[in-house]
């Protein structure tokens, strides 16, 4: 029978049990605990991971390569008092349900684990754990989203999906240069005394919202002069593991989709659409298709679905910031990247968004968000595409930033709440 402890008994005999239990494991714990105390930042969504574990629900971790759910988990284990941490691309041969009882009669509460996907069927495992040791809480991650994805449906009731985006314009400032500002609100973004008053407590701070564009919205790209390359290792990992192992897609597949993002990226934003990319690139519709929401689901790209009468239901195919510029240079995709970050920073919002698409040739604005219209671009972004929207509340979003009655800076999308 195994030593049992109480939750009312300090972390440190949970230690000294842990280690006469599994040397192994144990120190692995212990090594996260560590280095979830160097890390003494926290992203905006460590609050909300901390509510939800008052639930009896499990907890999922989702979101891009490199955004850091690994270092939230470490972190969450560092201020836990009886969590116990588990990387399991690096701990084979385990019993996951045994080391949940296990660890249980040992103290522990919250199990933390760390690359799940490389577990093979876990979602089995967390089934059974979930229905037969209801004491034990677990939090868990993956670097690979499509195997996440794969397995939400059938742990639906009993895991809690919380999505891990990139930074947020006002979260990069906070990390990156230790810059604190206050929220805005989308519904004060019409208010232009507000927003006057705002624009002058961040003014100073747009001349970094191009080094956000570049990449600076993921953790990994803090003091890389140059971090785009570790984008293209990023992508490179999504199309031969992910794409591969998760996905199940052949090598021949693989270069299809090699030349559909290749395509996405080479082209102006406008007019991509499964039938431009099919028409474009010799991949059927059918697969086109297929492929964009595996890339969207490893969050490479992102689709927006058109909003109007009469019009062919195709979404509008963005990419995920900062992965066109794989493909172009700043200064030659800049409009495409402007379009790719306001999307980005509404959906991440939980906010519907959609595209405006008009009949061939007819200029239309950009984009539909609750009762606003929006037209994202440059300063010298004029009011043409607004006419026939009578009705509408309308915005112009500029970089560099403008402030008059209709238009805002277009960095005041990334410092929404």
């Amino acid at each position: 029978m195994a030593s049992k402890i109480t939750d009312a008994q300090p972390a440190d005999a949970i230690d000294a049990l842990l280690m006469r239990w599994n040397p192994e494991l144990a120190h692995m714990n212990q090594t996260a605990k560590d280095e979830g105390a160097a890390y003494p930042k926290r992203r905006f969504v460590h609050s909300k991971i901390i509510q939800y574990l008052e639930g009896r629900i499990f907890i999922a971790l989702i979101g891009p390569r490199g955004v850091g759910k690994s270092v939230l988990l470490k972190q969450i284990h560092n201020s836990s008092q009886n969590s116990f941490y588990i990387s399991l691309d690096s701990s084979g041969g385990l019993d996951l349900f045994n080391i949940a009882n296990e660890l249980l009669e040992r103290g522990v509460r919250l199990l933390l684990l760390d690359e799940i996907h490389a577990y093979p069927n876990y979602g089995q495992q967390l089934k059974k754990i979930y229905d037969f040791v209801p004491n034990m809480k677990i939090v868990f991650t993956s670097s690979s989203a499509i195997s996440l994805w794969g397995s939400s449906y059938d742990l639906s009731r009993r895991v809690r999906l919380v999505r891990v985006a990139p930074f947020s314009f006002r979260e990069f400032l906070w990390f990156a240069h230790s810059q604190v500002f206050a929220p805005l609100r989308w519904k004060d973004i019409t208010n232009r005394s507000r927003c006057r008053e705002y624009y002058g407590r961040t003014m100073h701070a747009e001349t970094r919202f191009k080094r956000y564009l570049c990449g600076g919205n993921y953790p990994f790209s803090a003091g890389e002069l140059e971090p785009i390359p570790l984008f293209r290792n990023t992508l490179e990992t999504i199309l031969t593991k992910d794409l591969f192992f998760s996905a199940r897609l052949s090598l021949e597949e693989i270069q299809d989709v090699r030349r559909m993002l290749e395509f996405i990226g080479r082209s102006q934003s406008e007019g991509i659409s499964y039938s431009s990319i099919s028409q474009n690139s010799g991949i059927s519709k059918y697969k086109v298709q297929k492929y964009v929401d595996l890339m969207e689901k490893s969050f490479v790209l992102r689709r927006v679905m058109p909003k109007g009468t009469n019009v062919t239901k195709e979404p509008k195919i963005l990419f995920a910031l900062p992965y066109r510029l794989l493909y172009r240079q700043y200064d030659d995709c800049i409009g495409a990247l402007r379009e790719d970050f306001f999307v980005e920073a509404i959906s991440s919002l939980g906010m519907g968004i959609d595209y405006l698409k008009g009949r061939m040739g007819e200029k239309t604005p950009d984009y539909v968000v609750d009762d606003f219209i929006c037209e994202v671009g440059g300063h010298s972004k004029g009011f043409s595409q607004f006419k026939g929207f009578a009705a509408k509340k309308k915005i112009i979003f500029t970089q560099p930033g403008m402030l008059d009655e209709m238009r805002r800076p277009l960095f005041f999308a990334g410092m929404l709440e």
